[in-house]
């Protein structure tokens, strides 16, 4: 059984496993950067080290996330080349923490989303819905990471 954190981009429903997660931080507002790739909205300050934030809704050729009381900051443990870095994702809302079973979750669809499904780790199924579980580290090319990183105040 694994643990996952489930959140809201547009009425999909993603989720990311709890391991990757370090806090779930309200979306204020982020400082932007000029000269950045699209997706990435800028860079917080959290607890004095510079983060970058991007946003998975830009990313997955969505609308822009809007900042509203729900709108959240999901601060995630990743790589970036080869190193271990934090990073926060904008998500239109965070639902909770949910268990799946490995018999809860079967393949990424092979036609009909609207991601591409290299993202995709699996498609998890809980009360009758599906819930898009992410590969954090497949959601940004290792190029689109290192981009963010030299554009970012004192690295990431």
């Amino acid at each position: 059984m694994t643990q996952y954190l489930t959140f809201n981009l547009d009425e999909e429903i993603f989720a990311l496993e709890i391991s990757r997660i370090h806090e779930v931080l309200e979306f204020t507002s982020v400082t932007p950067v000029p000269r950045t790739p699209s997706f990435m909205r800028g860079v917080i300050n959290l607890r004095g080290n510079v983060v970058p934030v991007v946003d998975l809704k830009r990313q997955f050729g969505m609308a822009e996330t809007e900042m509203s009381v729900s709108a959240c900051v999901i601060i995630i443990e990743m790589k970036v080349d080869g190193e271990q870095t934090i990073l926060g994702a904008l998500a239109d809302s965070v639902q909770e923490v949910m268990d799946l079973e490995p018999e809860q979750i079967g393949p990424p669809p092979k036609i009909g989303s609207r991601l591409k499904t290299e993202f995709i780790r699996g498609m998890g199924r809980h009360d009758e819905k599906f819930i898009i579980i992410l590969d954090i580290d497949r959601i940004f090319s290792d190029e689109e990471l290192i981009a963010v990183s030299a554009s970012t105040p004192s690295g990431i």
